[in-house]
């Protein structure tokens, strides 16, 4: 697959930033990364030859409208939060105005990121997550369900990331470090405390790497893998957060003597009586209690080998400090 083009929008972030090195790696595509700030882009991807940037905000992407009319692929990882008008404007009008500028009869294949918040166990929507969720989650399920019926349908594939690893704490890694990644440090710091609790609540992880290995496959094996509109979500095998809790107890040289299981019913209580502010995902979260997916897709489902297969190796690739606190 020569002389093709891939548009990857979201290229500053940390999955983008994935991506773009998967593909120059592994391909000899020309890549288009939409970025808005340039210099957070690691210098070994914005120096390639084979790499054009788009700078510009999602918004105001009308001003590369003959650029993106070229483009064989687009990979759509931009998104945004926290402000419910630039949600919507980033998340579904900017990302419709987007499509409207691709040429149908060249493009070959979209990869969307949504969430895997907006799906239940058995990856059908729910409805929840229009109901309850914060502008984010409501945007991506609005924004899914206008995709599913658009006339690029039959050519998307929709990526639904659980809960994303990527970047390392070493100052050597140009790879930005995930919000989850980052986590890890304020989990650390509360460990001394929280491994006398226990919590079974399941959930899924992958690491941003093993996200830019399933596209890449997903877009290099277009044609055979994934006719039609196609849905994936990325995740590991499922774990509890306390098998999460001991892995950093591991990864810390801590040990614990005793646990309290904390169940649904204790944790409605303390939220009831603590002075915490919970939203209404936060309380919707803690009713569903689980967050696991069947089925999943890591690399493994198409006979490649995950970069993060376990927590622990996840914990080792990112380089945690080790917390000073007994």
């Amino acid at each position: 697959m020569t002389n093709k083009t891939i548009l990857i929008t979201g290229s500053n972030g940390c999955v983008g930033q994935y991506l773009s090195d998967w593909f120059i790696k592994n391909t000899r595509f020309k890549l288009l990364l939409m970025v808005r700030d340039p210099d957070k882009l690691q210098s070994s991807i914005k120096n390639n030859k084979r790499v054009n940037l788009l700078i510009c905000d999602i918004r105001e992407c009308q001003k590369f409208k003959e650029e993106i009319r070229n483009v064989n692929f687009l990979i759509h990882t931009a998104t945004a939060w926290g402000d419910p008008k630039r949600a919507y404007e980033v998340n579904i009008k900017a990302f419709e105005e987007l499509l409207n500028m691709l040429n149908e009869k060249i493009l070959e294949r979209i990869v969307y990121f949504s969430t895997a918040s907006i799906l239940d166990k058995n990856t059908d929507l729910m409805r929840e997550a229009l109901i309850y969720g914060t502008e984010y989650i409501q945007t991506k399920y609005e924004c899914y369900e206008r995709l599913k019926e658009s006339i690029f349908a039959k050519k998307t594939s929709v990526i639904f990331p659980t809960l994303v690893f990527g970047g390392t704490f070493s100052k050597d890694d140009e790879f930005p470090v995930s919000y989850l990644t980052q986590g890890l440090k304020e989990a650390n710091k509360w460990l001394w405390i929280a491994r006398f609790f226990k919590i079974n609540s399941k959930f899924h992880f992958i690491h941003a790497k093993d996200i830019a290995q399933v596209c890449g496959f997903l877009i290099k094996n277009n044609k055979k893998i994934v006719p039609g509109f196609s849905k994936f979500v990325l995740g590991q095998k499922e774990i509890s957060i306390d098998q999460a809790l001991v892995s950093l107890l591991k990864n810390n040289n801590k040990k614990r003597y005793f646990s309290i299981p904390l169940t649904k019913a204790i944790i409605k209580i303390l939220l009831k009586v603590l002075p915490i502010q919970a939203t209404a995902w936060d309380v919707f979260s803690i009713k569903k209690y689980d967050f696991n997916h069947k089925p999943i897709t890591n690399p493994e489902s198409f006979g490649l080998k995950s970069y993060g297969k376990t927590l622990n190796k996840i914990l080792k690739l990112s380089k945690l400090p080790r917390c000073n606190k007994n």
